[in-house]
């Protein structure tokens, strides 16, 4: 499992914010849509009303607080890491472990392109890039933590 994959885990749940087994797929047993290819004079509502379900799965709602669930973490643990800025300390808030191999491959994987050296700029492109993958995997992620 990759590095991302296990820090969306932590955060996500197994399941991820969508309720499946692959993160922003909906769940397979859904509810299928009513079908909508009936003429009668009176479908014109439940037609309306069919792609509501179908929206339902991928919709913002479902989205997971990245924020307040990074937050709720550290209160139950007792942390006063910095996890808002700190590529090291999210990592450690969620028990990964935040070596530098770990943290060069995470890199890597989010195509960090400067020297892979564990200094103070890579570690901040990391915190930052981590947060708009979070948010690009269904996550809600406030924009002072992306950019």
């Amino acid at each position: 499992m990759s590095i991302f994959s296990k820090i969306k885990s932590a955060i996500f749940g197994e399941h991820g914010p969508l309720g499946s087994g692959h993160f922003g797929t909906p769940k397979a047993d859904a509810p299928a849509p009513a079908p909508a290819p009936q003429t009668t004079a009176a479908q014109p509502a439940p037609t309306t009303a069919a792609p509501t379900p179908q929206a339902a799965p991928a919709a913002p709602a479902q989205a997971v607080d990245v924020e307040a669930v990074l937050s709720g973490i550290a209160s139950k643990k007792g942390s006063d890491l910095n996890w808002r800025t700190s590529i090291v300390d999210l990592m450690k808030l969620l028990d990964l472990d935040s070596s530098l191999d770990n943290r060069k491959e995470l890199a890597t994987e989010l195509g960090y392109t400067g020297a892979k050296d564990g200094s103070a700029e890579m570690n901040m492109w990391l915190i930052k890039a981590v947060m708009r993958e979070l948010e690009k995997n269904g996550g809600t992620v406030p924009a002072n933590l992306k950019d």
